[in-house]
């Protein structure tokens, strides 16, 4: 037991010494250290510190999460998304940088300009007028309508107008053969034959009086038949007159049925050899240069439609509008639709106001100061909101309003624009279509 608990001193001289097999090892290791870490330094590119960070950021972007990333940028990983899919430019943009509105401006040159015809001016007060619109329909002008009938029976010979023609008044539209007509010519000439026997009879019995040939009663008894052979060709006369016929037309049964005025044939009920009876309507003729709006007036709006008024009439049908005249007010309450009937009077020289078409009739129930005012044409609807186009620099922005009381020429703004404001007045769809156009093609 005593001898090996007893150590030599040459043994613990080799405790406290590193043997040479541990040194060459250490020697290796830290060799291979050195030489790796050569390896790297040679390895990395030279570039400049900014493109460093750039690439870095991009590499530890594909290889590392969203979250690691942002993380040593110093941004959280709501931020982005998707980093291999964009460019750099793309990662930084954050939305909503742009102010709003800011992709309706448009870049127009003085040139486009002039060419589009957009007109430029200042928004302003001005003077709005309130109207009432009310239903109503064209009807054919009353006063200018005409049942054409032959006024003798007889049988149809020839129809010389056709449905939708337009006749000057007198025009032949029809001709018919009537017995009743032969009869009245007939008469008219006898009584016309015996006006030439009592004028030749008063002439010589008046000369033989005169020179004492004859008596006087003689020469009365003259003068009494000339003027009963005159009162019958009168008579005779009027009832070709009344019938609308004249003394002689080739042949004694011809009868021919004229236009009465100018119109368009709106009806036609006639054939050729049809027998037609002396009240058959066989034409309807109206005049459509003139025509008449009815209108259905509620009883708490017969204030403001008065006799003379001036109205505007629209159609939506198309985009004419046409200015009339009322020229009747009812005074009785339909008992049905709780509303009276206005007529106004409108002229429709290119006929493009046709009877039964549904119209507005909008009539003006007062007026009144507004403080800030833009052409109506000016208003355009964009993105379900109304604006209207202000001047900027180099073009024009779409600026949201909120408009108030309109008519056909000017309408208030209520919000959204002030006094002296430049902004486009006319033509201003031109510029909403440009936008469109943009937007089109960035979505493509």
């Amino acid at each position: 037991m005593r001898k090996h608990a007893m150590t030599s001193p040459k043994n613990n001289r080799q405790v406290g010494r590193i043997s040479r097999t541990q040194l060459v090892a250490i020697a290796v290791i830290v060799l291979l250290g050195a030489v790796a870490g050569t390896f790297v330094l040679k390895s990395a590119p030279s570039a400049p510190v900014g493109e460093a960070r750039e690439e870095h950021g991009h590499e530890e972007a594909k290889g590392h999460s969203d979250d690691e990333h942002h993380a040593e940028n110093g941004k959280t990983a709501d931020g982005h998304e998707d980093h291999k899919d964009h460019k750099d430019g793309e990662h930084h943009d954050k939305p909503g940088e742009h102010a709003e509105g800011e992709e309706d401006a448009v870049k127009l040159s003085a040139e486009q300009i002039k060419s589009a015809g957009i007109k430029v001016e200042a928004a302003g007060p001005g003077r709005i007028r309130t109207t009432v619109d009310l239903p109503g329909e064209i009807k054919f002008n009353e006063d200018r309508t005409a049942h054409v009938v032959p006024r003798v029976a007889g049988v149809v010979e020839g129809v010389s107008a056709n449905l939708g023609q337009q006749v000057k008044k007198g025009q032949v539209l029809a001709v018919i053969s009537s017995v009743l007509l032969s009869e009245q010519r007939s008469e008219l000439q006898a009584a016309q034959k015996r006006l030439a026997l009592a004028r030749t009879t008063h002439d010589r019995e008046k000369k033989l009086f005169e020179d004492r040939i004859s008596p006087q009663m003689d020469y009365q008894q003259a003068v009494q038949a000339l003027r009963e052979a005159e009162i019958a060709v009168d008579n005779a006369s009027q009832k070709l007159k009344a019938l609308g016929a004249s003394a002689s037309a080739g042949a004694l049964n011809r009868y021919e049925l004229r236009a009465p005025f100018d119109g368009m044939i709106v009806e036609k009920h006639i054939a050729l050899g049809e027998s037609v009876k002396e009240d058959a309507n066989v034409f309807t003729l109206s005049d459509l240069s003139m025509v008449w709006a009815e209108v259905s007036v509620p009883a708490k709006d017969l204030a403001v439609v008065r006799v003379g008024e001036k109205v505007s009439i629209r159609s939506s049908s198309f985009d004419d509008v046409a200015t009339g005249t009322v020229s009747y007010v009812g005074a009785l309450i339909g008992e049905d639709t709780r509303t009276a009937k206005a007529r106004v009077v409108l002229s429709n020289p290119k006929l493009a106001w046709r009877p039964g078409l549904f119209v507005s009739v909008a009539v003006t129930s007062g007026d009144a100061e507004a403080p800030v005012t833009v052409a109506t044409s000016a208003v355009q609807t964009l993105e379900g909101r109304q604006v209207v186009f202000v001047e900027v620099p180099g073009g024009f922005k779409a600026e949201p309003v909120q408009v108030g009381r309109a008519d056909a020429q000017r309408t208030e703004i209520i919000k959204g624009l002030e006094a002296g404001t430049r902004h486009v007045s006319a033509n201003s769809f031109l510029i909403k279509a440009e936008i469109g156009k943009a937007s089109a093609e960035h979505a493509h």
